[in-house]
C-alpha cells in the first residue's frame, strides 16, 4: 500500500507539474496571438521567472522547517507544493503518533521492571550500566541516575560477583551465583545473567534472605526434633537393655524404679509428638477452625484448676476473672495457648513464688489475657526468640520441667489464627509476663 501511495504521489506532482507549464505556454501562445512574438516570449520568460523563485522559496521554506525541533508545523503553499507540504504533514504526524506509541510502551516497559520485587539491571557489550530498576539500586547500593554508563565490576566490587560477571557464558546457561552481600547485613541474592540482543545481558537479582533462613529453620527443626527424640529413646532402650541382661539380679523396687524412669522418658516423647502434631496443624492454616463463642470466666476456671493440680501447692496461684465476656475462636485452641502460658510460668518459678493469672476488657472493647510470675526471669536478648520452635532460655531446666520447648510457638499460632498478640516483658531475677491481646471485634462483654 505504501508503494502505491508513492507512485500515485509521484504521478501527481509530474502531472501537476506538466499542466502548469502547459498554462504558462498556453499564456504565451495567447500573447502572440495577441500581440507578437517578441511580446510572447518575454511573457514566458517573465513567467518561467516567477515559477522558478516560487519553488526556490518553497524548497528554502521546507529546508527552514527541516531545521526547527520535531513537532514545528509543516508550513502550507499552493499548487504541487501544497500537495508536497500535506504529504510531509501526514508523514510527520505519523511518526510523530509512532514515536509516541514507542514512548508509551517503553514507559510501560519501565514501569513494569520498577514494579518488580526483583533487581534487574540491563548491561551494554562492555558491560556498563544501561538501566536498572529501583530494586537493583537498593540490593547494590547503585544510584539509578549517577551509575549510568559505568562498568558494573566497578561499582560491585565483591570478589565472587566480579568473578561470576567475568566468566565466560557462550552457552547463556550460566548456574545462578548466590551472593551474600558485603554491603548490608544478613541479606542474600540469588543473581542470574541472562543473554539478549546483540552481545547484551541482563542481570538479575532475588532476594532470598527468607529463603534461606527458612531452609535454616527447616534444618534446624530436623536436627532438634532428632535430638529432642533420641535422648529420651536412648534412655529408654538403655533401662530395657539393663533389665534384659540383668535378668533376676534386680529386686523389684529397681526393677519399678526403671521401668518408672522409661515411663517417663516415653511419656516425655509422647508429649513431644502430641506438641508437633498440634503445632503443624496451626501452621497449615490462617483461621481458627471454628469461630464459636468462648466463655471466658469457665475457661479461666479450667485452667487456674490445671495450674493448680501442675504446681501441687509449690506456688501461690491467683486469678483475677475481670469483666466476664466472651472470645469469638476455638475453644480447644485458647484453652492450649492459656494453659501453655499458666505451665510456663509454673515450670520457670521457684517453690514458693507467686503466680497471677489476669483477665480484663479495656475501655476500646480489646481484651488481655496476662500470666505474670516471680520467676527467674528471661534476658532482654532472648525474648526475642522465645517463640521459635525448641529454642530454650536453659535447656537443662526445660527438660527437667518436662518442657518440650514447642510451648510459645503454639501459643503464637494461635494467637494469630485469632489475629491477637503475644506481648513479653521480663527481667532476669523479677519475673515475666506474658499477655495475649485480643481485638475488639473478637470481644463480647457479657451482663
Amino acid at each position: 500500500m505504501a508503494g502505491a501511495g508513492q507512485i500515485l504521489s509521484g504521478r501527481y506532482i509530474w502531472l501537476a507539474s506538466l499542466a502548469t507549464l502547459l498554462t504558462l505556454l498556453g499564456v504565451a501562445a495567447l500573447c502572440w496571438a495577441v500581440f507578437d512574438l517578441d511580446t510572447a516570449a518575454a511573457v514566458l520568460c517573465v513567467l518561467l521567472l516567477g515559477l522558478l523563485l516560487h519553488h526556490l522559496r518553497n524548497m528554502a521554506r521546507m529546508a527552514a522547517w527541516a531545521r526547527q525541533p520535531l513537532g514545528t508545523p509543516v508550513p502550507g503553499s499552493i499548487g504541487v507544493w501544497d500537495y508536497i507540504f500535506a504529504c510531509l504533514s501526514r508523514r510527520t504526524r505519523d511518526a510523530q503518533e509512532r514515536r509516541e506509541l514507542l514512548a508509551r510502551n517503553l514507559a510501560r516497559f519501565r514501569e513494569a521492571n520498577q514494579a518488580m520485587p526483583d533487581g534487574v539491571i540491563y548491561l551494554s557489550q562492555h558491560h556498563t550500566i544501561e538501566w536498572m530498576n529501583a530494586a537493583a539500586a537498593g540490593y547494590f547500593g547503585l544510584n539509578a541516575e549517577t551509575d549510568l554508563g559505568r562498568a558494573i565490576t566497578t561499582l560491585i566490587r565483591e570478589p565472587d560477583f566480579v568473578r561470576y560477571m567475568q566468566a565466560d557464558d557462550d552457552a547463556g546457561q550460566m548456574e545462578p551465583l548466590i551472593l551474600h552481600s558485603q554491603r548490608q547485613d544478613g541479606l542474600s541474592l540469588a543473581i542470574q545473567r541472562i543473554p539478549f540482543g546483540e552481545n547484551l545481558e541482563m542481570v538479575l537479582a532475588r532476594d532470598i534472605t527468607q529463603l534461606e533462613r527458612l531452609d535454616m529453620m527447616r534444618r534446624d527443626f530436623v536436627a532438634n526434633v532428632s535430638h529432642e527424640l533420641k535422648t529420651p529413646l536412648t534412655v529408654v532402650n538403655g533401662f530395657v537393655e539393663t533389665l534384659l541382661d540383668g535378668g533376676d539380679e534386680f529386686s523389684l523396687d529397681d526393677r519399678q524404679r526403671y521401668l518408672s524412669l522409661a515411663l517417663d522418658q516415653s511419656t516425655r516423647m509422647q508429649h513431644l509428638i502430641e506438641d508437633l502434631l498440634t503445632l503443624s496443624s496451626l501452621q497449615a492454616g490462617s483461621e481458627p477452625a471454628e469461630e464459636d463463642p468462648v466463655d471466658v470466666q469457665a475457661l479461666l476456671g479450667s485452667v487456674l484448676h490445671e495450674t493448680r493440680v501442675l504446681s501441687g501447692g509449690r506456688h501461690q496461684i491467683s486469678l483475677d476473672a475481670g469483666t466476664p465476656a466472651s472470645l469469638l475462636g476455638s475453644q480447644k485452641e485458647l484453652h492450649s495457648a492459656f494453659s501453655n502460658l499458666a505451665s510456663n510460668a509454673v515450670r520457670y518459678t521457684p517453690d514458693g513464688g507467686s503466680i497471677h493469672l489476669r483477665w480484663g476488657v479495656k475501655a476500646d472493647g480489646s481484651a488481655e489475657f496476662a500470666v505474670e510470675d516471680s520467676g527467674i526471669g528471661i534476658g532482654a536478648e532472648h525474648i526475642g526468640r522465645l517463640t521459635e520452635r525448641f529454642y530454650r532460655v536453659d535447656r537443662g531446666r526445660s527438660r527437667e520441667t518436662g518442657g518440650t520447648g514447642l510451648g510459645l510457638a503454639i501459643v503464637k499460632h494461635i494467637l494469630t489464627r485469632h489475629q491477637a498478640q503475644l506481648d513479653i516483658r521480663s527481667e532476669p531475677g523479677k519475673g515475666s509476663c506474658f499477655t495475649a491481646r485480643f481485638s475488639p471485634k473478637r470481644v463480647h462483654p457479657r451482663a
